[in-house]
């Protein structure tokens, strides 16, 4: 996770330029997405709202997007938690109007953060049914109960930021199933004992 630097809080003070505040706001909103810093639209429309050079508008957004990323990242909730980030000698009114835009940004960012981040497949849905498997020749008939179990499975893991969904169908015997039951058993109790600590 990057630092807050003494260039940062500088560059946000080009903030002051801008024609409103609304303005501002939508400059935090735009810089927060991953390649926000980088973008050069982004670059030459900041620019062109405050009437500084490519180069400072590209300082501005980095130093957003690490403010916004650090806000998130550390879990930064209250007023005066992210007004404790910023140095004493920062633009008071400046100060407090950040705060405030990325205390209203913050819930839905950090539901960003945690629908982006790595993880493995999830259970999406399930359903089941059991089935008469049924054989005859002339000797005997024959009929064998089995389970089939339907998963869907939701993998976030893409690099696209794309869910997959994907369908397993399982064909499971009374002794599989019972096997099956008696290791998920395991775990739900090795679950419930750490959450009781």
């Amino acid at each position: 996770m990057a630092t807050l630097t003494e260039e940062h809080f500088s560059a946000l003070q080009l903030l002051l330029k801008a024609p409103s505040k609304d303005a501002v706001r939508q400059m935090c909103a735009d810089s927060y997405p991953s390649g926000a810093p980088v973008s050069q639209r982004l670059a030459e429309n900041t620019a062109a709202t405050l009437s500084v050079s490519p180069t400072e508008a590209k300082e501005l957004l980095t130093a957003l997007h690490t403010l916004s990323r650090y806000v998130i990242f550390h879990n930064l909730a209250s007023p005066e938690q992210i007004l404790a980030v910023f140095p004493d000698t920062f633009h008071s009114s400046l100060k407090n109007l950040i705060t405030k835009i990325l205390l209203e940004h913050s819930p839905k960012w950090r539901d960003e953060a945690l629908a982006n981040q790595i993880s493995l497949p999830r259970l999406a849905e399930m359903d089941w049914r059991v089935d008469l498997k049924t054989a005859s020749d002339s000797v005997s008939r024959m009929a064998v109960p089995t389970c089939l179990v339907h998963m869907k499975i939701q993998d976030n893991s893409c690099a696209g930021g794309d869910d997959s969904l994907s369908s397993v169908t399982m064909e499971l015997s009374k002794e599989t199933l019972d096997t099956m039951l008696d290791g998920l058993g395991r775990i739900r109790d090795q679950l419930a004992a750490v959450a009781g600590k």
